[in-house]
């Protein structure tokens, strides 16, 4: 039904309500609906013989007709849409909206692949159009060092975390303080050095922490959407074998996942062909020391070694296991 006879129906059938209600102009206005020649069964749209029925209205303008209500409005008002028949808007066109630059694995490099992984990394730390964020809206808050990531450019692990803290704001280097020393025993138990491995955060600089004398905070989605092109750029120079995302903060920023840690951890997960072992941020072992909890991480820890090729010894079964 055509948007004309769609208020046709309604002016109709609101002079049969004043009419009913006692209104005494309902004639006069019926009397100029007649002289438009809309008179017709009500619920009935003609179709002229020689037209064919056109196609149905678009998806759009069927929605906006059936959603958008009828302006309230006296009789000469509501008469003044039929002087001519209304002409009837385009529907607003529904464009799909573009995945953001910072989507997993979709992004701009900016350093040349041709360069040894050295140079493209010092490079990506230092460009304008990442490292030092001279553009960011979220790197303007006073910081002491951008916490760009360090470790072994050919590591097998990159461990990535959530958001450089006091500690690492004040080195400029990621995890050197009580979480970060637990990090390097685990790194440690797994039989590598921490200058084996390649460690990164997902944003590069301490979130702001505006009425706290101290402390640190988890950082906001639109803060790692904001960094997100440099570690995935990170991770396409080192191109690791395996990766270890610390804690549910770093499973979101890293893969758009906002499951709990007890839904993510203990199997793998892909991103960009990157095998990803998601466990618990060393800073939750720091608040909750029980063996049973070390134990899982541990065994996420044992399921990197096993997936890298790396002999698993009875010694390292037995970790943080409680004698019965």
């Amino acid at each position: 039904m055509s948007r004309f006879h769609n208020a046709l129906d309604f002016v109709l059938s609101e002079l049969d309500r004043r009419r009913e209600s006692g209104y005494g102009d309902w004639r006069a206005a019926a009397g100029a609906i007649q002289r438009h020649g809309a008179a017709r069964p009500r619920g009935v749209v003609p179709v002229p013989a020689a037209v064919a029925p056109g196609p149905p209205e678009p998806e759009d303008a069927q929605e906006e007709s059936e959603t958008t209500p009828m302006p309230k409005s006296d009789d000469a008002d509501a008469l003044s849409l039929f002087g001519e028949e209304p002409a009837v808007a385009a529907p607003k066109s529904r464009t799909a909206k573009t995945p953001p630059a910072t989507a997993p694995g979709v992004y701009e490099p900016v350093t040349d692949p041709a360069l040894s992984k050295d140079e493209r990394l010092a490079l990506l730390r230092v460009c304008p159009q990442r490292i030092p964020c001279t553009e960011c809206p979220y790197g303007q808050e006073p910081h002491n060092h951008v916490v760009f990531g360090n470790g072994n450019v050919d590591a097998e692990i990159m461990f990535i975390g959530e958001a450089p803290g006091a500690d690492e704001d004040a080195k400029g280097e990621p995890f050197v303080g009580k979480a970060g020393q637990l990090l390097n025993k685990i790194i440690n138990v797994m039989g590598y050095q921490r200058a084996d491995v390649y460690v990164a955060n997902i944003l590069k600089c301490r979130p702001d922490t505006p009425g706290q004398a101290y402390g640190n905070r988890p950082p906001r989605p639109d803060e790692m959407q904001s960094c997100r092109p440099t570690l995935f750029e990170q991770i396409d120079i080192i191109r690791p074998k395996a990766i270890v995302a610390l804690g549910a903060t770093a499973m979101k920023g890293l893969m758009d996942d906002e499951s709990p840690m007890r839904d993510l951890r203990g199997r793998w997960h892909d991103f960009k062909g990157i095998p990803v072992m998601a466990t618990y941020h060393p800073s939750y072992l720091l608040r909750n020391q029980s063996p049973a909890e070390k134990r899982k991480v541990w065994e996420d820890m044992l399921l990197v070694k096993e997936r890298l090729g790396h002999a698993i010894t009875e010694k390292d079964r037995g970790y943080f296991l409680t004698k019965g």
